[in-house]
């Protein structure tokens, strides 16, 4: 269990570097046509030769292979590993995994730090677009995250480390992408023909994507929280219903206090198949100096929420002796 009473440092997004000029809350809105086409290509893919291709079998692959991209990809690849670097493993593990990350269909890794990052640190900010904070309506919110971009006026500058962009495998991961799906298209339509290729391939890319949009959505609206970032445009919000399907991802609250954590279900009943997976991988020799909470420095602006509302009865309380006394 994790202490409420202590707080700890948030090592910020250094891989965003700020100028004078930088602002995370003035830019536009801008079709994406690449991402838009995209998403929308899977989607209706997904939606009308889904229901047409449907068998038990091509069910399981969908939900074997989700599980894979979305588990070891996703969460333990790109979002723990490659982007908070809060457990380490040999390079191949770390490459195996990002490419299944990859394979989620959102972005290439340097893409998938750079869009992580800059919400990251502009979250962490006063102020911050609407976009950067899942902040207008869910019809709005859901068209701009799958299909648009949006261009800061003044951005912060990204740079990854260099054992990141000068690794020619993850390079090449970036340039092909989209054209990772490939190789995995014909090996399931050889096994399964086109319903494989369909609920393999576009069923997975459709569920994921607009999944990991729902979660992000929610996760800074709405839900439960037991730390409060004082100063920063954006909280996060534990989803609890979602703990299992995003393999731990959804305890976002967590997140934003603990970032560097590599658990994220911190508390009793919070699912985390992602640590649960890294602790399999850790008794095997896979993995090691996985970070916890405990392990992360103190900071004095990470609240704890019961803390934050006893002040504010406390508060309030006087205020009314005083009123009353008047």
């Amino acid at each position: 269990m994790i202490d409420i009473n202590k707080t700890v440092v948030i090592e910020g997004t250094p891989r965003m570097v700020e100028s004078g000029l930088t602002n995370a809350e003035k830019g536009r809105m801008v079709w994406s046509p690449l991402k838009s086409t995209w998403y929308l290509f899977h989607t209706s893919i997904a939606i009308v030769a889904g229901f047409l291709t449907f068998s038990w079998s091509a069910l399981l692959v969908f939900v074997l292979l989700t599980g894979i991209t979305l588990c070891l990809g996703h969460s333990l690849g790109m979002h723990r590993r490659l982007i908070h670097n809060s457990y380490e493993c040999p390079l191949w593990i770390e490459y195996l995994f990002v490419h299944f990350g990859v394979l989620v269909g959102m972005a290439g890794p340097l893409g998938m730090m750079h869009q992580h990052d800059l919400r990251d640190w502009a979250q962490r900010q006063a102020k911050c677009h609407t976009y950067l904070r899942h902040g207008n309506s869910f019809a709005r919110d859901g068209w701009q995250q799958l299909n648009c971009d949006l261009v800061l006026d003044n951005p912060p500058k990204f740079i990854p480390e260099p054992r990141v962009k000068n690794s020619k495998v993850y390079l090449l991961m970036e340039k092909t992408w989209m054209w990772q799906q490939l190789p995995y298209a014909l090996l399931l339509f050889y096994f399964g023909g086109i319903a494989w290729v369909v609920w393999g391939i576009s069923m997975r890319i459709f569920v994921s994507v607009t999944g990991h949009w729902l979660v992000g959505h929610f996760a800074h609206n709405q839900g439960h929280r037991d730390w409060h970032i004082e100063g920063a445009a954006a909280q996060g919000y534990n989803i609890k219903f979602a703990g299992l399907l995003s393999m731990g991802e959804s305890w976002h609250n967590n997140h934003h206090a603990y970032p560097g954590s590599a658990r994220l279900g911190l508390y009793k009943g919070q699912s985390d198949p992602g640590f649960w997976v890294l602790k399999v991988l850790e008794h095997l020799g896979l993995v090691g100096n996985i970070k916890l909470p405990e392990d992360l420095a103190y900071r004095a602006e990470l609240v704890p929420v019961v803390t934050m509302e006893k002040q504010d009865f406390v508060k309030i309380t006087s205020e009314l002796n005083v009123s009353e006394k008047s």
